[in-house]
């Protein structure tokens, strides 16, 4: 939403955007990029599919934005997460 709001705003020709989510736990260890060492950690494929007659910048420039909107920023943040019963 905020990639395509984002364009809309340009007023870039993106038609559609599609995204792809693939979830998966995989070793820390087998993750050269991450700081955690040890245990298990979640991963998530992204997988954006944008539709319209856009540049090779304008798409780059969309990514940078998805990877900005207020969800992905959540996700690649500490959380911190409190349950209670009520």
């Amino acid at each position: 939403m905020t990639a395509a709001l984002y364009a809309r705003r340009k007023q870039w020709p993106l038609q559609e955007v599609t995204v792809h989510l693939r979830h998966s736990r995989i070793h820390a260890a087998d993750c050269a990029e991450c700081e955690t060492r040890e245990g298990m950690l979640d991963r998530i494929d992204l997988e954006i599919e944008l539709a319209g007659p856009l540049t090779e910048e304008q798409r780059a420039r969309v990514l940078e934005i998805a990877q900005r909107c207020p969800v992905h920023r959540t996700l690649t943040s500490e959380i911190d997460i409190r349950a209670r019963l009520v």
